[in-house]
């Protein structure tokens, strides 16, 4: 197995398990044993999730995956909360992953370990947590939420994706957390958030063989015939500090309203594709250099309850972002704008056991720039309708994504149960539909149907 950072964070709970009880647990909790006193100020607990996906189109076996996550919490001395949560995560059809995986958008201090091919083993999360006067601090590999959008996001851009399964799987499982310092300072009535996240770790794209690699125009572009390519390695950022990302959140309730500003200097998460043509030997040949790129967001987050009506919605403008072009010879192939992306949700709970929710998405490029291959304005809406029986023991729900620029989308129908208190399973399929040029009708070969089972331990 490969060698990973993972093992200093091992070596430190081998310390606390061992010590801790013995320096600080011994004068206060004299008449227990050892083990007692330290089982008293340890939880631990496990998730076992297997989920099986079949395909209706061109992948007829796209996973078999087998899931464990065990995770730990710890009472450490002078108040401090230590975290841990790792995964085990085996494939039997190996389909996702099909070929080497060379994890190269992620930092060496976050990349999964294998053993085989099809066996992974990663520390999902790792952190302390500690309050210092009136500051809530956390300290170590996290995930940091900001946004308040379903299916799609607009101001949760702290953590990068996994999309393995396009976004198909939960944020909480494809979220790829960072290593981070994380402060929360109570400030009259507002919460000042400041983040520092010194990884560089971007968005983990799938292989080109893989089913959900991306080929929408707008994500890959397509070479002239008879026109050879040269995709150079990406150009990563690599200092510690000045190539780090910061953010700032200040957040507050107001007249029924929760509010929140956000800040976040970072690198996109999605490499710009920088071409340049020249002639070699006489033949042409475009040479592409991938490259992250660094932006400036700024945003908000907005949301109140009107009996049974919720109405919530976030903002966010970026600065400095690249889209590709059809304009090689003169821009490189790419455009430099900035964009402004928004998200209005209504959510209702007016008929009972019954959920609906409905959002709009619009993401607006503030300059028209020559042949770029995006449209300036892209709407996408979702609507999602969940309604429960039999005393919250069985789900039914359906997820349904709509983009208006391609006309394509994606179709989510679920039903799951919760045989017992502990034991749940579920069925669903998920089928995309519309122009292989849209976000969604990529995939339009990708439709599956999906059968799992999750045990909490």
């Amino acid at each position: 197995m490969k060698s990973f950072m993972n093992k200093p964070c091992l070596l430190f709970l081998f310390v606390i398990y061992f010590l801790a009880p013995v320096q600080t647990f011994a004068s206060d909790e004299p008449n227990k044993g050892f083990w007692g006193r330290f089982a008293q100020r340890i939880e631990a607990s496990a998730l076992l999730e297997s989920e099986v996906a079949f395909g209706i189109g061109l992948h007829k076996k796209q996973k078999l995956e087998i899931m464990f996550q065990p995770e730990l919490e710890i009472e450490l001395p002078l108040g401090l909360d230590l975290t841990a949560i790792g995964r085990i995560r085996t494939e039997a059809f190996d389909k996702l992953e099909p070929v080497t995986i060379h994890q190269n958008e992620v930092s060496p201090v976050s990349r999964r370990a294998f053993v085989g091919d099809r066996t992974d083993f990663e520390l999902r999360e790792f952190y302390i947590e500690a309050t210092i006067g009136r500051t809530f601090l956390t300290l170590g590999k996290q995930q940091i939420v900001w946004g308040k959008a379903d299916g799609l996001k607009v101001l949760d851009l702290v953590n990068p994706q996994d999309f393995r399964e396009f976004i198909l799987d939960d944020f909480d499982d494809s979220r790829i957390p960072l290593w981070a310092v994380n402060a929360e300072i109570p400030i009259a009535e507002v919460v000042l958030q400041l983040i520092w996240i010194p990884e560089q770790t971007y968005h983990d794209l799938p292989e080109p063989e893989s089913p959900y690699a991306f080929t929408a125009p707008r994500f890959r572009p397509t070479p002239p015939l008879d026109v050879a390519v040269n995709v150079r390695p990406v150009e990563r950022p690599g200092n510690f500090f000045t190539d780090s990302d910061f953010g700032v959140r200040l957040s507050t309730f107001w007249h029924g309203w929760d509010l929140t500003l956000n800040y976040l200097y970072h690198y996109y998460d999605i490499p710009v594709l920088f071409q340049e043509l020249s002639i070699l030997s006489g033949a042409p040949q475009i040479t592409v250099t991938p490259r992250y790129e660094r932006s400036h967001l700024v945003g908000g987050t907005f949301s109140n309850a009107f009996g049974s009506l919720t109405v919530r919605g976030e903002l966010g403008y970026s600065f400095d972002r690249f889209h590709l072009t059809e304009s090689l010879p003169v821009s490189n192939g790419v455009a430099k704008t900035d964009e402004f992306a928004y998200v209005l949700g209504f959510d209702w709970f007016g008929i009972s056991e019954t959920f609906l929710s409905v959002q709009i998405f619009q993401n607006y490029v503030t300059k028209d720039k020559p042949r770029m291959i995006r449209n300036r304005v892209d709407t996408n809406t979702s609507f999602l309708i969940q309604r429960e029986f039999m005393n919250d023991r069985w789900m039914t729900e359906v997820l349904w994504l709509q983009n208006f620029n391609e006309g394509d989308g994606l179709v989510r129908p679920k039903v799951s149960y919760e045989f017992l208190s502990n034991v749940k399973l579920w069925a669903g399929v998920d089928i995309f539909y519309g122009s292989n040029k849209g976000l969604f009708g990529q995939f339009d070969g990708n439709d599956r149907i999906v059968l799992g089972m999750e045990w909490g331990l």
